[in-house]
């Protein structure tokens, strides 16, 4: 049974080499790529379920005993994830088919995007830190690939920012694994957080902790390293740019929780309470920028920095119930920013523009669109009874709960700022003045379909929050007392 972990990356990434020979082909392409996102979907659900019902499951490569081989770990928290991100990969597939213009077909999206789910998998479910820049570097150049797909002027200055960044930040990741391999002779998490506890935390492992948190934080967007991240992430097309912010600062974020929740827990009163205050920090940067701008994907785009903010003060925090909603948050923040994304992309395709100045009455022509982008900007605000209410009401009560009520209140403001930020989007593109000269002679019923898509997970977590949150509440508990996690994997 364990073998099955490897499958959310075997199969994108072997659907992804087996799509270049058939590239020209772009009907086939289409239709293996439609087959493929749902198989693995079932896939991944079917580990997913085994793994909340019957434990963590671990694969270790050819048998290797910890550390000597590749481990890949499936337990509840990664599997959580990882089907998560292969329900954005569905949606976002489908919105390619109606979206793409076939010369960015062409030059190879379709293996892009499924290198990408597999980088995505691999850095979620791997077992070592080495391991994890590895995934980090299969992702990163698929969507090297993905951001300049068109060659338009914007996304050459864009991404030649987004590259470079980011190749720095993969410099700092491998020289300070091998920092970390230096004092401890081990990568593997689960090792590392045996010996990182017999040795004690001491000033050389808390330089080498904040090392790795400006290299995840630089991944994540976290202030003050999110200036490369908003107009970067518009300048693709759009289906590109959902799957940009609904799971690449995902994954920066997740390392965080993982490395900061498994290993560097010895010092909590210096590193989690910078996580407090770089939190505080980012959800205030993160909605001025939201504010001030009159772009409907910028908007969107700005709004990924507050919700990093918020899942990282969860971790902060650090309390069963901060943990549990910074789970919660960071599912529902991947389908929510998605949806988002596909649905200021059909307004824009609609509408011909971007600029929320020259849009209005937009609701006259397309009501479906109106109100499903309505429904994404409460769930984003966090208003019941969407996902995004419960995943803030975790982590403000377990701030609350521990005393930290300058920034639970800062949390709450940037609550009522986001609400804001996002409705301007609805008030003035969806009401007031008709501003269409004419009525364009385009259906993005197939654009919009993905996007609902997406919305009913956001729903379904928020009603069935009762049901889910058993099992999110388990995966708190596991954060906090990790020692399933070690044994299952230092096992023989």
């Amino acid at each position: 049974m364990s073998n099955l972990v490897i499958l959310p990356i075997l199969l994108p990434l072997l659907t992804g080499i087996f799509l270049v020979f058939f590239n020209s082909k772009l009907p086939v392409v289409r239709m293996i790529t439609k087959v493929m996102v749902i198989v693995n979907l079932i896939a991944v659900s079917t580990i997913a379920y085994e793994v909340v019902q019957n434990g963590t499951m671990v694969l270790k490569a050819g048998d290797w005993t910890v550390p000597y081989g590749i481990v890949l770990v499936a337990d509840p928290l990664a599997m959580v994830l990882v089907v998560t991100a292969n329900i954005v990969a569905t949606a976002c597939a489908f919105y390619a088919f109606h979206s793409l213009d076939e010369q960015r077909e062409r030059f190879y999206f379709y293996p892009l995007f499924q290198l990408l789910i597999a980088g995505v998998s691999g850095a979620f479910l791997t077992g070592d830190l080495f391991n994890l820049f590895v995934f980090f570097e299969v992702l990163l150049i698929a969507s090297y690939g993905l951001i300049v797909l068109g060659g338009t002027k914007e996304q050459f200055r864009e991404s030649f920012k987004y590259i470079i960044i980011n190749l720095f930040s993969s410099i700092l990741f491998v020289t300070t694994v091998s920092f970390l391999y230096a004092v401890v002779g081990t990568v593997n998490m689960a090792q590392l957080a045996e010996r990182v506890g017999e040795v004690e935390q001491g000033g050389i492992l808390t330089t080498i902790a904040i090392l790795l948190l400006v290299v995840f934080a630089t991944k994540g967007a976290l202030f003050p390293l999110y200036f490369w991240l908003p107009k970067s992430y518009t300048v693709p097309p759009t289906v590109i740019s959902a799957l940009f912010g609904a799971l690449l600062t995902k994954v920066g974020v997740y390392s965080i929780l993982r490395v900061f929740s498994l290993i560097f827990v010895y010092e909590l009163t210096f590193t989690h309470q910078l996580f407090i205050i770089l939190a505080a920090v980012t959800l205030i940067f993160g909605v001025v920028g939201a504010l001030s701008t009159n772009n409907i994907q910028l908007i969107v785009a700005y709004n990924i920095i507050p919700a990093v903010g918020y899942m990282i003060l969860g971790i902060g925090v650090f309390s069963t119930t901060a943990l549990a909603g910074s789970i919660y948050y960071l599912v529902h923040d991947m389908i929510i920013k998605a949806a988002l994304f596909l649905l200021v992309g059909a307004m824009a395709a609609y509408s011909g523009t971007s600029d929320l100045r020259k849009m209005g009455g937009l609701i006259k022509h397309q009501p479906l669109l109106g109100w499903l982008f309505f429904i994404a900007a409460l769930a984003l605000a966090g208003l019941p009874p969407f996902s995004g209410f419960v995943g803030k009401l975790l982590i403000l009560r377990g701030a609350f709960e521990e005393g930290h009520y300058t920034v639970a209140v800062i949390g709450l403001l940037t609550s009522l700022l986001i609400l804001i930020s996002i409705m301007k989007i609805f008030i003035k593109g969806f009401w007031g003045e008709d501003k269409l000269e004419k009525v364009p002679n385009i259906s993005i019923r197939n654009k919009v379909m993905p996007a609902a898509f997406l919305l009913f997970f956001t729903v379904l977590l928020g009603i069935g929050a009762e049901f889910f949150y058993p099992t999110i509440q388990s995966i708190g508990d596991q954060i906090i007392d990790p020692i399933n996690y070690i044994d299952s994997v230092m096992k023989e």
